[in-house]
């Protein structure tokens, strides 16, 4: 049977030898979309994306289930780790997933709200573009507005004073953090948590905060109310024999990466022990060996042992019978915060114990919950004092797991303020005010990117509209008295009265965002959507995959 071969995409090429041979390109099997209809398939995407977590936003917002692959439950109202564990297939639709990572990574907190802003302005967008109005002109529109909403936002920023002693306005924003979050129920405690970490290892003068030094555990059992903050750190573990005591004072750590056993061969090299008398012989070096290893231990003047490793029963019993509490099995992570905090040394010979390596700790005790058996090592009162661990206690797995998350994005907001102490008001009420500024100087542009600015401004109306929804209020009605109050009353403070009130001001409520998340947020947005108005051709390889 003669077969039809189309050569108009053929190409002649020639092998090693010079032979020459023909490539057909697959044409037929590649998918193209041309144009505007790339944009608009891209922002239909977004669109879909943004609106699973548009109904999370702002205080009555409403959590999500997630299940993995494995069965795993999460449930949560944090942007970020909703998107990353969705299964997405779209690549602007990932695009989005980066962005509330961004976010994420930069500030903690208003990962929702990002992915909704830039979703809101690439829908503007698209109607732009059904006016005919070219996409780059359209992002130079919104680069402009941009500018605008940033220099805004500076201008009705208000600068908050606080010391170590007075800490009432960081309270303040760390329960705005929380007022969406599930420990809402308890954000006067958590918010004070989040703020006594944060100010227990900050340096206010470099403005810095070191995260390595604050540790998150938790434990199911017991309330969320239950929840403390420990100045020093929380281990996982106990004391290797039930008979040494639960309690040390006045530590003296020696932190051991070596193993509690004597010198074994190595895998190249076999022991043989083909008589009584050899195995005595073996039995007594290593009696030696474990003698020594308790001598260093008790030269260096330490009367607490953390080792990385385990040691078996003989070790054990040699460390009760010289009244050394050891703790064994201790992590990578924790035995290197164990020497962050007692400002010990980790020490990884025998031979290399001494005196000044030692941590020092004032107590160190065995915490107990309630019936079970289940035991956790708190050592406190530690030489270095910026160490700080927050206990979380909870019901269940999934609760426990959204509080962490919850006081990650409140100790967030809290650095961000030791960076830079300017605030905006939230609620919608900085939305709104960026977007009264940027019609403003729409209406002064001569130019084709006045249409893009309004459009920008439009979208920033998008946050404010979700708020409003998701607290059961009429969007477009409770949008249009605030804006309209602003302008009257020129005051940018007037937000969505989330919590039903009757009160619009967010500096009457405490409902307050820091400068640099804001911002933050206006530009990681406008830099997606610029990124998206510039492609213009997607190529599929495969029949088998779609694009939608």
């Amino acid at each position: 049977m003669a077969m039809q071969l189309d050569l108009s995409q053929a190409s002649v090429m020639k092998d090693e030898q010079g032979r020459p041979f023909i490539i057909v390109r697959d044409q037929g099997k590649k998918k193209r979309q041309h144009g505007t209809d790339a944009v608009k398939s891209h922002i239909v995407a977004a669109k879909t994306v943004a609106s699973i977590v548009k109904t999370s936003l702002g205080p009555r917002g409403l959590d999500k289930i997630l299940i993995s692959p494995d069965g795993d439950i999460t449930v949560t109202n944090d942007g970020a780790t909703i998107l990353s564990q969705m299964e997405i297939t779209n690549n602007v639709a990932k695009l989005l997933v980066e962005l509330s990572k961004s976010q994420d990574e930069e500030i903690g907190d208003g990962t929702t709200g990002v992915v909704v802003l830039a979703a809101a302005m690439l829908e503007q967008a698209s109607d732009l573009i059904d006016k005919g109005i070219h996409p780059i002109r359209i992002a130079d529109g919104y680069d402009a507005a941009c500018e605008i909403a940033v220099a805004q936002l500076d201008k009705i920023s208000d600068e908050i004073k606080f010391t170590k002693k007075d800490t009432a306005n960081l309270l303040k924003v760390a329960k705005t953090s929380l007022g969406s979050k599930i420990v809402s129920k308890s954000h006067d405690q958590f918010a004070q948590i989040a703020v006594d970490a944060v100010l227990s290892v900050a340096d206010l003068e470099r403005k810095d905060v070191d995260f390595e030094l604050i540790k998150v555990d938790g434990k199911v059992g017991g309330a969320l109310e239950d929840s403390l903050l420990v100045k020093g750190v929380i281990v996982d573990k106990d004391f290797s024999h039930p008979q040494m005591p639960d309690e040390v004072t006045d530590a003296k750590l020696a932190i051991l990466t070596c193993p509690f056993e004597p010198p074994k061969p190595k895998t190249k090299h076999k022991l043989d022990i083909t008589s009584v008398e050899e195995f005595k012989r073996l039995q007594e070096y290593e009696k030696e060996k474990f003698t020594e290893m308790i001598q260093h231990l008790k030269d260096s003047g330490a009367n607490l042992v953390i080792c990385q490793w385990g040691f078996d029963d003989e070790a054990n019993h040699l460390l009760l019978q010289n009244k050394l509490p050891a703790v064994r099995w201790v992590g990578g992570p924790e035995i290197e915060l164990i020497a962050i905090a007692t400002n010990g040394r980790i020490v990884p010979r025998f031979e290399d114990l001494s005196a000044d390596k030692l941590g020092t700790a004032g107590r160190v005790r065995e915490m107990t919950f309630g019936t079970t058996r289940e035991k956790m090592l708190v050592i406190e009162e530690c030489a270095n004092s910026r160490a700080v661990t927050v206990f979380v206690r909870g019901s269940n797995k999934m609760i426990i797991d959204e509080a962490k998350r919850s006081l990650h994005d409140a100790i967030c907001v809290v650095r961000n303020l030791v960076r830079d102490n300017r605030v905006v008001y939230g609620g919608g009420a900085a939305e709104i005010a960026c977007s009264i500024a940027v019609e403003d100087a729409a209406v002064k542009s001569p130019g084709i990117e006045q249409y893009a600015m309004r459009a920008f401004a439009d979208a920033l109306d998008a946050v404010p509209l979700a708020l409003a929804e998701n607290s059961g209020l009429s969007p477009i009605e409770t949008l249009a008295a605030i804006k309209s109050r602003q302008v009257k009353e020129n005051n940018s403070r007037l937000g969505v009265d989330c919590m039903l009130t009757g009160n619009n001001d967010m500096r009457e409520h405490f409902v307050i965002d820091p400068l640099i998340g804001k911002r933050q947020q206006l530009l990681l947005a406008t830099q997606l959507c610029r990124m998206v108005l510039k492609i213009n051709n997607v190529i599929i390889s495969g029949d088998d995959q779609q694009e939608y």
